[in-house]
C-alpha cells in the first residue's frame, strides 16, 4: 500500500522550457552549458550521477558515482576494475547514466557504450587524488565481502605504511568512459507536462527529437 503522505509529496516546476532551435548542435556542448549552470547554482556534488549496468543476461544494478571528466568523447568515472560495476561493464559494455539536478528541475540521461580510459590518463588523474583516497584505492577490494570494519582499517594502515611517500596507482584501479549514442535533456514544467529533448546519433550525426513527457 502507498503511504498517503508520500503520495501527496509533489512540487510544481515553474521554469523555462526547452526549445530545440535554442539548443546546441551536439549534446556535449549542451551538457557543458547545463553543468556550468549547476556549478554556478552551488548545487551539492553536481558531478554525481547514477550509473546503471547489467549482466549479459539482463540483471541490472545501479549506484551513484562521480564524473571526473567529460567532453565530446563522453563522460569519465574511476573505480576498482574488480568491482561489480567493472565486471558487468567488461561482460556487457553498455551503460546508462543519469544526472539529477533537482533545484534546477533538470536531469540528463546518457546511454551508450563504455571503454576503459588509457593507462596514462588514469595515472594522471590518480596522482591528483588526496593521499587518503589513493591508499583507500589499494586497501579496498571493492564489492567483496569483508568480516568487519576493523579489517578494512587494518588494511588501510598497512598500505599507508607500505607507501610512506608516493602512492602508485593500483593495477586493479582505472577509469571508464561512457561514449553516448543517446543523450536526453529533461526540463521540469508545470502540471507534470515536462520537456524532453533527446540527441540521437544517426550515421555519425546528432539528430534532435522531442519526446512526449
Amino acid at each position: 500500500m502507498i503511504d498517503a503522505h508520500v503520495a501527496k509529496l509533489r512540487r510544481e516546476f515553474e521554469t523555462l522550457g526547452l526549445i530545440e532551435a535554442e539548443m546546441a548542435s551536439d549534446p556535449s556542448a549542451q551538457f557543458e552549458f547545463w553543468f556550468d549552470a549547476a556549478v554556478d547554482a552551488g548545487l551539492y556534488e553536481p558531478t554525481a550521477f547514477v550509473l546503471a549496468t547489467s549482466t549479459p543476461d539482463g540483471r541490472p544494478s545501479a549506484r551513484a558515482v562521480l564524473m571526473k571528466d567529460f567532453g565530446p568523447e563522453g563522460i569519465v568515472f574511476y573505480t576498482n576494475l574488480g568491482s561489480r560495476k567493472s565486471l558487468e561493464l567488461g561482460a556487457n559494455p553498455r551503460a546508462a547514466a543519469t544526472f539529477v539536478w533537482t533545484p534546477l528541475h533538470r536531469q540528463v540521461r546518457f546511454e551508450g557504450s563504455v571503454v576503459l580510459v588509457e593507462s596514462e590518463v588514469a595515472d594522471s588523474y590518480f596522482s591528483t587524488r588526496p593521499r587518503g583516497a589513493q591508499i583507500a584505492a589499494h586497501a579496498s577490494r571493492q564489492s567483496r565481502i569483508v568480516a568487519t570494519r576493523d579489517e578494512l582499517d587494518s588494511r588501510f594502515r598497512e598500505i599507508d605504511a607500505e607507501y610512506p611517500h608516493q602512492v602508485p596507482r593500483p593495477e586493479a584501479w582505472g577509469g571508464w568512459r561512457l561514449v553516448p549514442d543517446s543523450v536526453e535533456f529533461w526540463q521540469g514544467q508545470p502540471n507534470r507536462f515536462h520537456d524532453r529533448v533527446r540527441y540521437h546519433l544517426k550515421k555519425g550525426v546528432w539528430a534532435l527529437e522531442r519526446l512526449s513527457p
